[in-house]
Parts: structure tokens; C-alpha cells; sequence
């Protein structure tokens, strides 16, 4: 289960200043008298002040003032929550609920309350009452997903956690405990393999993909091949032994291994694209057409078969079909000075000097920024 501890060192730092921005903005929020507003004010400078006691004192007046005021409770019951008195939270967040049914983020505060005394089912049926209202707080979605974690309703966390990401894609705290989720959920399953079997044609395989992630080509190589040895007919397994091989500089090898691959499946796009690099490499660039152009038709809309392919067709002097190629790569990545160097080239051949002058132009210009950045990321990394 997640650390409330950690919880609670983001959720009551900013709850209080949260309602008081809330006060501020109107909108659907209950009407607030001209001298309670003042007392809110009032509080609101003890609270900044952290002098929670000469804010609960001023709510106290202000409630004199307008008894069962949604707002004032609504801010009572945050300054409770900031000082951890969760029970006497609750209490002054089911006032204002009753003052006025499903009055802005009420809910989602008392759902917070109840996560901070570890009782989730209450907490959960909480955030889900604050989802039904008209403007839910932006935060539901999170805090919700943290409760069904905690109760051990792990799926319905993750439609959580998403719904969350949906809305800020951004949400550090949001991907930070989907991670940890999938991370826990993949330790388990793989003690589960391995108890079952730690020789298994799953086993290597799933380590080859955990070595090949962290960029230990070695060992990956080393548990593709136990794999396929386990199952040589398990479809992919040439696929990953020839990026091991490649990423290793072992070219011939990684070839042997990505023909094997395209066999498997002849429209398969990255064995296509590095057998199609390969025949470029060594200038092979008739032989590279039909891998380039595979790889092109798997997916269409990736500059990188169109590049090379633009290279093969120049080098073979059919410039006019270059160039539409060029164009493609272009199109699909407008930032690769390299394309636009060779569409340069390509246009002078075919006798168009505007448009050469006009690539060459770009290609400066490119090439210009990306050094610019390098040079700033050295000059910004510690000495």
C-alpha cells in the first residue's frame, strides 16, 4: 500500500490556499455577506501566516455571522484538514453538504480527510460523489485512484490514474504511481515464471527484453538466444537478436538475423528499414529499394525510409523520383537538416536553383540550431 506519509506531504501543504483562490473566483460558489467576507480575508492572512488558531477563531466569528454558510464550513473544515484534525473535518464538510448538497470540491476535500484516518471505501464513495458534480476538483481523479489502490482495487486505480493523465498529461504524481503499479504488478508475475519454470522460453525471453531496455546488448543477446533455442519457431525472437547484434556493431550477424525476421513477416517495418540501412551502408543502393520500400509501405508516414530511399534514387540518377521521396521525408520530419542538404542537391541536379538555394537555406539553418542547443546543453551541464 502507498505511504500515507507520502501522501500527506502533498496533499495538506496547499489545501488551504486552494480554497481561499476559490473564495476568489465566484462562479457557483454560496453568496458570501460584505463583513463575512472580510472576516474570510481575515482568516486567510492568519492562515498565510501559519497562525491556524487566529484563523479558526475568525471562522468561528464568521460563522456567528452566517451560521450554516457552505463556504465558510467548506474553509473551517480545509483549515482543519491543514492541521490534521480529520474528524473535525468531516464534521464541518457534512454541514456544509447539508447546507447545500454537492456545493463545489466539498466532497473531494472530505474524501482527502478520510484517506488522511485510512478509511478508504468512505474516501472512495467521497470522490465519486465530487465526480458527479457539474466542476469536479481537478485533483478527484488522483486522489480517487490513490483510495481503490489502497483497497487493493488495482484496475480501477489505473482507469483512475488515467483519467487523471487525460486531463493533465503532465501529472508526475499520477505517472509516478501507474509506474510503480506496473512495476509491482511485473515483479510478481515474473516470480510467478520463474517459480513455475526459470529455464522457460518465457523467462529469457522477458529478461532479454529487461537487459535490451537498460542498453545491456550483451546479455540481452545472451537471453534472445536462450529463448530461441527453448522455441525456435517463437515469432519476433530474430527480430531482437538482430537489434542486440546491431546495436552491438555486429552487422553481419544482425543481417543474417532481420532476413530471418522479414521471413517471419515480410512486411515487418524495422527489419525492412535496418536491412534497407545495411544495403545503404555498402552502397548496395538497388539492392536497398525493395527493403526501403517495404518498410515505407508498413508504415508510411515515418521519414526514415523515405530519406533513404531518396539517397538509393540519387546515387542511381533517377533524381526526379529522389525528390518526391525527399519531399515525404520532409514532410513526415521538417527539422532533419540532412534531408534538406541531399534535397539541395538533388534540385541543382535537376536544374532547379531556387529550390536548391532555398533547401540549402533550410539546411543552415537547421544545422545552425542543433548546434546552438549542443552548446548550450554542454555550457548548462556541471562541471
Amino acid at each position: 500500500m502507498p505511504s500515507i506519509e507520502r501522501w500527506r506531504a502533498c496533499l495538506f501543504l496547499g489545501p488551504v490556499m486552494a480554497g481561499c483562490i476559490l473564495l476568489a473566483t465566484g462562479g457557483s460558489f454560496a453568496a458570501v455577506p460584505a463583513d463575512v467576507a472580510a472576516l474570510l480575508e481575515q482568516a486567510r492572512a492568519f492562515e498565510k501566516a501559519q497562525d491556524y488558531r487566529g484563523a479558526e477563531e475568525v471562522y468561528r466569528q464568521a460563522l456567528m455571522a452566517a451560521p450554516e454558510n457552505p463556504e465558510v464550513l467548506k474553509r473551517l473544515g480545509i483549515l482543519y484538514q491543514t492541521e490534521l484534525k480529520f474528524t473535525e473535518s468531516i464534521e464541518v464538510f457534512e454541514r456544509s453538504l447539508a447546507a447545500q448538497a454537492q456545493y463545489p470540491q466539498v466532497s473531494f476535500y472530505e474524501g482527502v480527510s478520510y484517506i488522511g484516518l485510512n478509511q478508504f471505501e468512505k474516501a472512495v464513495a467521497c470522490f465519486q460523489a465530487e465526480l458527479a458534480t457539474p466542476q469536479p476538483h481537478p485533483r478527484t481523479h488522483y486522489y480517487d485512484a490513490i483510495a481503490l489502490q489502497s483497497l487493493g482495487r488495482t484496475d480501477e486505480a489505473v482507469t483512475q490514474f488515467n483519467q487523471s493523465l487525460a486531463q493533465n498529461p503532465k501529472d508526475l504524481d499520477a505517472l509516478y504511481e501507474l509506474a510503480h503499479l506496473y512495476m509491482n504488478a511485473s515483479i510478481v508475475t515474473m516470480q510467478k515464471l520463474t517459480d513455475l519454470d526459470p529455464d522457460s522460453f518465457q523467462i529469457h525471453a522477458l529478461m532479454g527484453d529487461v537487459y535490451a531496455n537498460e542498453g545491456h546488448n550483451e546479455e540481452s543477446l545472451k537471453e534472445y538466444r536462450a529463448a530461441l533455442a527453448k522455441r525456435p519457431d517463437a515469432p519476433g525472437i530474430h527480430y531482437d537478436i538482430g537489434t542486440a547484434l546491431r546495436n552491438l556493431k555486429r552487422i553481419d550477424e544482425a543481417e543474417k538475423e532481420f532476413l530471418a525476421a522479414r521471413a517471419e513477416n515480410p512486411s515487418d517495418f524495422g527489419a525492412n528499414q535496418y536491412l534497407g540501412e545495411f544495403a545503404v551502408g555498402r552502397r548496395d543502393y538497388a539492392g536497398a529499394i525493395e527493403f526501403l520500400k517495404a518498410a515505407s509501405a508498413a508504415q508510411p508516414h515515418v521519414a526514415r525510409p523515405h530519406f533513404l530511399l531518396g539517397e538509393c534514387y540519387a546515387n542511381l540518377g533517377d533524381q526526379q523520383t529522389a525528390k518526391v521521396e525527399l519531399l515525404a521525408a520532409a514532410q513526415a520530419d521538417p527539422n532533419d537538416a540532412q534531408t534538406h542538404y541531399l534535397l539541395a542537391k538533388v534540385y541543382r541536379q535537376l536544374g532547379d536553383a531556387q529550390a536548391s538555394a532555398r533547401e540549402t537555406t533550410e539546411f543552415q539553418r537547421l544545422s545552425m540550431s542543433a548546434k546552438e542547443k549542443t552548446l548550450q546543453s554542454a555550457q548548462s551541464t556541471p562541471q
